[in-house]
């Protein structure tokens, strides 16, 4: 339909949609009334379950830890010992206050978001999908956030521990605290706390009224202009949902500016510690109120500068502190950020659970390779799956993958990194705008660099895989033919160093929240397909089958338990003696 004579289009377009959009935004805020308690109460249960029963266990391992801890002198265990409590007790309120209101923003927000993507470009059968999405999605996921914060709480949790305990100190020097400054850091940090905290926050609720309205006219500038979120005419309705949100994110900035102004005030006694001077510790106190202010300047594009001092805190020359004032400058202000060019060129846009999924995919792929040449046996998936040591399936098979798609990306010449279809490039600029992937990407594209200066061969190039997956298993490692070792020493410490370093990586990618759940899931189904073969394999031969109620893990522990001394000596996977299923 024409706009009428004296109306723009974007303006004809924003008034058609207005009753569309009122309607999509009175359903999804029913559902989210609807859901709200229910989503909150299964994460505050759930997750004050896992935090309240895992404390003790918390409490004791962590002193245990600290206690056994290579890298840490007598004194500054001591320190920690003592001041441990504080930082127990406040994980054990904040996460069961914070799980209360993540449930219930959650439980509230998802239907409502929902509801507006279930009118999407390519949908079909939308009317059905305003009403369904988003109600037993919200409580399936739900439930799903509840098991990763309880992976992450137990299963993340004793993977650092391990690190505590187990690495050695750098240059064979232990961490150590100097007694004589630790009152006075006590006492500073306790002062930039009391003084920051208020400070701090009422510079945030003044500048909260200019961030509202400055973000609102960016917003209806965009919409004007159709740029930034307006850019297509389908987005219009999600941009003015944007807008109605406003408020909240403001009112977000403001909470997150008080939380982060006790870090920031505590920081102070870091200073004290550091430049061994209380006067120091004084200084940066006074500064951090305009640290914060010109950072907050710039931000909301406000004049530069600040009307409070800021005197000098340290004894070196503050470079590192500069060059980071600097990146915050007007080009590259909230204001220039969004512009028409850049939301004009095309980029593929990669999700984190697509890529997570698509690593474990591969460990499928290849682990059902290495499942029938032996190098990975059903004792080891068993292993896995009950969360015993299991380094060749939890974090072998992993690395292997990835060593796979950097060795591809050598050979294909690739600036980035080319995943397993050979298609789909990971680069800096189209990774998925998360942190966890800002710390993982650049250290494996240094990685490809470092292997495509090797020049590896294609002997060494089978040893490195063979010992990248074996590594973690010394037994294997040993027994397992992985190929002549190269000659020169160098060469050998070189490929050493890579495995370390690769498997070091996919042990910190193991604790990802989500990680651990896609884990299990392909541990399954490679259980599922080795019990499945099995079963097609004598249904040929004409084999009985037998009752199919048992779990396949205890039939896969029975069966290992007989012959225990022959798989010392011999890998290779034997038939199960029954036909079951999982349950």
């Amino acid at each position: 339909m024409e706009p009428p004579k004296g109306f723009s289009a974007t303006l004809w377009n924003l008034i058609r949609f207005l009753p569309f959009f009122i309607g999509l935004l009175l359903l999804g805020t029913i559902k989210g009334i609807i859901f709200c308690p229910l989503a909150c109460l299964i994460m505050a249960v759930g997750n004050s379950t896992i935090v309240l029963g895992l404390w003790p266990f918390h409490t004791f391992w962590t002193y245990y830890s600290i206690i056994r801890a290579k890298q840490l002198g007598p004194l500054l265990k001591i320190v920690l010992c003592l001041f441990l409590p504080v930082p127990l007790i406040l994980w054990l309120v904040f996460s069961i206050v914070g799980s209360i209101a993540a449930g219930a923003l959650y439980g509230f927000l998802s239907p409502v978001f929902a509801t507006f993507d279930a009118v999407g470009e390519g949908k079909t059968k939308e009317l059905y999908h305003c009403f369904v999405d988003g109600t037993w999605d919200t409580v399936k996921k739900s439930c799903t956030i509840v098991r990763d914060f309880g992976d992450v709480c137990y299963h993340s949790y004793l993977s650092y521990m391990d690190d505590l305990q187990q690495q050695q100190p750098p240059d064979r020097k232990y961490y150590e605290i100097r007694l004589l400054y630790l009152p006075g850091a006590i006492i500073a940090g306790l002062l930039g706390f009391m003084l920051d905290f208020p400070l701090i926050s009422l510079i945030a609720l003044c500048k909260s009224p200019y961030m509202l309205f400055k973000g609102w006219h960016r917003l209806f500038h965009d919409l004007i202009g159709r740029e930034g979120p307006f850019l297509e005419t389908i987005c219009v309705p999600f941009a003015g949902l944007a807008i109605l949100l406003w408020p909240l994110a403001v009112v977000g900035a403001v909470l997150g500016s008080m939380l982060s102004s006790i870090f920031i005030g505590a920081y102070a006694g870091v200073v004290v510690y550091q430049e061994s001077s209380f006067w120091f510790g004084l200084c940066y106190i006074v500064a951090s109120w305009a640290i914060y202010d010109e950072y907050s300047n710039d931000i909301l594009d406000m004049q530069e500068g600040s009307c409070f001092p800021r005197p000098r805190y340290q004894k070196a020359e503050l470079t590192k502190s500069a060059s980071r004032a600097s990146s915050f400058s007007k080009r590259n202000s909230f204001r220039n950020r969004l512009n028409r060019a850049d939301s004009l060129t095309p980029m593929l846009d990669l999700k984190p659970f697509a890529l997570l999924d698509g690593l474990f995919k591969e460990c499928k792929h290849h682990g059902e390779n290495f499942l029938s040449e032996g190098l990975i046996t059903p004792k080891d998936l068993e292993d896995a799956m009950l969360k015993k040591s299991a380094t060749v399936v939890s974090i072998g098979l992993p690395a292997y993958c990835l060593l796979q798609a950097l060795l591809r990306s050598v050979k294909a010449n690739s600036e980035g990194i080319l995943l397993g279809d050979n298609t789909t490039e990971l680069t800096i600029s189209n990774r998925p705008k998360d942190a966890f992937f800002e710390w993982f990407v650049n250290p494996f594209i240094i990685m490809k660099d470092q292997i495509k200066a090797l020049n590896l061969s294609e002997a060494e190039e089978d040893y490195l895989c063979k010992l990248v997956l074996l590594n973690g298993d010394t037994t294997k490692l040993k027994s397992a033919n992985i190929g002549p070792a190269p000659e020169s020493e160098r060469r050998r410490a070189e490929l050493d160093a890579l495995a370390r370093r690769l498997q070091g990586i996919t042990k910190s990618i193991s604790r990802y929240p989500t990680s651990r759940r896609h884990f299990q899931n392909f541990v399954k189904r490679l259980l599922e397909d080795l019990v499945k073969k099995n079963v097609d394999s004598k249904s040929s031969n004409g084999t009985p089958a037998f009752s199919r109620s048992k779990s396949a893990l205890a039939i896969f522990q029975k069966s290992f338990k007989n012959r225990s001394s022959s798989n010392d000596s011999d890998q290779t996977p034997q038939p199960i003696e029954r036909d079951v299923e999982i349950v």
